[in-house]
């Protein structure tokens, strides 16, 4: 499902869709973080970028160093968690960050906990920071999937990410690599539905 970009506001450091709102973390959401970051079935995908955490406490740590680590960058890059709008609940986590090894290249990600896959959420979570990235200047943006990751995959490609390849070049794993140019952002797909 592509949305279009209508249904889509990105302001200073919110992005909201038709279900989805996506705003800076606060270490009051460890709770919540700590189902999606500290669940092996998201986790297993993140490492060694990150690995599973551990505890409430250490959850609250690390979005402490989030909430510190990109707020004055001239590039939109960033974290943020991902409340479904009905409820107010945190159902996943979202990013745009540079990627090793140079820095160069902005990669889109997102994360959900299990309670709140197949419901859409991840491709329109990515698809709305691909559009914060393209609002603030960027050209292009990269997700990157390991092969085995088939739910991954798939969402990148609903996203409207295009495969270009595999590579090593990032995080020293082989990794499939979709990208997404400002230009083809919401351009109609030639594919059969979903």
């Amino acid at each position: 499902m592509v949305h279009q970009h209508e249904e889509i506001d990105v302001s200073e450091r919110t992005i909201s869709t038709l279900r989805l709102l996506l705003r800076p973390w606060s270490t009051s959401d460890a709770e919540s973080a700590l189902s999606i970051f500290g669940n092996d079935e998201v986790a297993r995908w993140l490492a060694p970028a990150m690995t599973r955490i551990a505890d409430v406490d250490a959850m609250r740590d690390l979005i402490q160093t989030w909430i510190e680590e990109y707020h004055d960058s001239p590039r939109p890059t960033g974290r943020w968690a991902i409340e479904e709008a009905a409820t107010g609940q945190v159902v996943g986590a979202g990013s745009i960050l540079p990627m090793p090894p140079f820095g160069q290249d902005l990669e889109i990600a997102w994360q959900l906990a299990p309670a709140s896959w197949g419901q859409g959420f991840a491709t329109e979570a990515g698809h709305a920071l691909a559009h914060y990235a393209f609002s603030r200047g960027e050209d292009e943006v990269f997700a990157v999937v390991r092969p085995r990751n088939t739910r991954g995959l798939a969402t990148a490609r609903r996203v409207g990410l295009e495969w270009v390849g595999e590579t090593d070049k990032y995080y020293d794993l082989q990794l499939q690599v979709f990208r997404l140019r400002k230009g083809d952002l919401d351009a109609p797909l030639l594919r059969r539905p979903d």
